[in-house]
Order: C-alpha cells, then structure tokens, then sequence
C-alpha cells in the first residue's frame, strides 16, 4: 500500500503535470486516489491544477463525505466514486479536459477505433459515454458499464477519465488518449487515417491483456476471437475506412507545390498576359 504522504506527492506532481501538457485549464479537471485504509484522497472544488499544494487535497469516505481537509471535495466527486466501485482493481482516477480528445466528440468522431498498434495493445480502444449534466449522478451512472470494461473513456463534449492502479498509470493512459487524438486528427487532415487490420488488431489486443493486464471484464475476453475490441475493429478485413462514420473519411485536402525555380506559364496564362499587354497598348 502506497503510504498518504506519498499519495499527496503524486496528486500534486500529476496534477502539475496535467496542467503543463495542456491536458486542463484554469480549475477544470479532479484527481484522486485511493488511500490505505479505503478512504479516498482528492483534489478540492475550486482550485487550479497546475498550482496545487497540500491544503487543496481533502479526504473522503466512499459515500462522498469529507473527513478530513480544508474547504470541499471536487463537485464531480461521483464520477470517482462510480469508478471505484466498478473497479476494485482501480487505485486512482484523473478527470481532465484534453482538448483534441474533446474535439473529437465534438465532431462526432468515434475514437474507438484501432489504429495505433502500442494503443490497442497497451489500452484497447476509447469509448464515449453519450452526454450528461456534468457534476450530476446521472453522469456519473452513465460511466458504470464504460469504465467496467476500459481504463480510458471520453465523455461527450466534456473530458477524460482515466483509471489506474497507481496515479502515474491513470495519468499515462491520459496522455495516451490525447496522444492519440493528435495523431489521428494530424493523419486525417493529410487525407485519412488507416485502420489496423482486423486480424492484427485482434491479435495485439489478446497479447497486450494477457501480457499488461487492464479491466478485469476485458482480460476475461482475451481469448475470444477479437478479444475484447468493439465489432468496428474486427468487422474489416484491413481496409482503411468500414464504413463513411468511421475515424478515417476520406479528406478531400490538397497540398501547396513549392519550387525552387519559378514555374512556367501555361499557354492559357500566356495568352492571358498577352491580351493583357495589346489592351494597355491601345488606351
């Protein structure tokens, strides 16, 4: 067991860090974690992530009562809690605002697709949990059947929340999503984003959940055929784009020609030019 004082540490360091990557803003975003005695460990509401210090973590009870601390736990404290209980294996949880990641529910982009193969490995893919009111216990009941089965999920226009048996685990499969967002969204402006074939997706996911581990209902999956991937990943037989909804549509971007000398006319600009010229003559 990791002792409190230890725990305090890695909120703030992470915390810190989550400000630094760009990873939340201003007050957004909570932390916690789980301490010895089954009490939790959280940031407070109000307080800004990049600039924590020791008197903006309070200590909580599971039912969300504070025992210990200055001013009150974070308003999103039932979001922990639902993650917690569905988890035992779960010792820390962060909630943050990534902005690319965000974008992406925005634009009603799935990103529960395999394209990276170390994410499917290492993660699997990231589910969004359709919108609730933030804050409420009707969000924080909508995470429940997510976070059961994923260590990373998006929350429709919202955030992250990310589990972990340790703080900085929870904070890699943060920065792993944002990660991924950026990569895939840079892939899709240059004009698309291949998906893993449906064989070797399948393939890394079974090693990677028997190899890494990850929620207890998916390392359960890891011997089915396409282990614990959704349908969008095992479907397709290695083309680049199931279907027209897919994380990889095909863009219609085109891209500037830089040369080092200058270009020829066209015979059309050259006439253009021409006509150009007799028409000055004549005025």
């Amino acid at each position: 067991m990791v002792p409190e004082r230890r725990l305090r540490d890695e909120l703030i360091k992470f915390g810190r860090l989550c400000y630094e990557r760009h990873l939340l803003v201003a007050m957004d975003g909570n932390l916690s974690a789980l301490l010895p005695d089954g009490s939790i460990l959280c940031t407070r509401a109000g307080c800004h992530k990049g600039f924590l210090e020791d008197d903006d973590l309070v200590v909580i009870d599971r039912s969300g009562r504070k025992l210990r601390g200055a001013g009150n736990p974070t308003s999103e404290m039932q979001m922990h809690l639902a993650c917690y209980e569905e988890r035992p294996d779960c010792r820390a949880v962060i909630h943050a605002h990534p902005p690319i990641s965000i974008a992406f529910t925005i634009a009603n982009v799935s990103m529960a697709r395999c394209v990276l193969p170390e994410v499917v490995l290492t993660l699997g893919t990231v589910p969004t949990v359709p919108y609730e009111t933030t804050g409420t216990r009707k969000l924080a009941d909508s995470l429940r059947p997510y976070v059961r089965e994923h260590d990373a999920v998006l929350m429709d226009t919202h955030g992250a929340v990310a589990l972990g048996t340790s703080v900085l685990e929870a904070f890699c499969r943060l920065e792993t999503v944002e990660h991924t967002a950026l990569i895939t969204k840079t892939a899709r402006d240059l004009g698309g984003a291949k998906e893993l074939d449906a064989k070797e997706a399948a393939h890394l996911r079974s090693m990677g959940l028997k190899r890494y581990g990850g929620p207890p209902a998916a390392v359960a999956k890891a011997d089915q055929p396409g282990a614990d991937l959704p349908a969008a990943c095992v479907g397709c037989s290695g083309c680049a784009n199931p279907h027209p909804q897919g994380i990889a549509p095909k863009s219609e971007l085109r891209m500037a020609r830089v040369t080092s000398q200058p270009m020829a006319p066209s015979p059309l600009v050259e006439a253009a030019i021409a006509q150009a010229v007799l028409r000055a003559l004549s005025t």
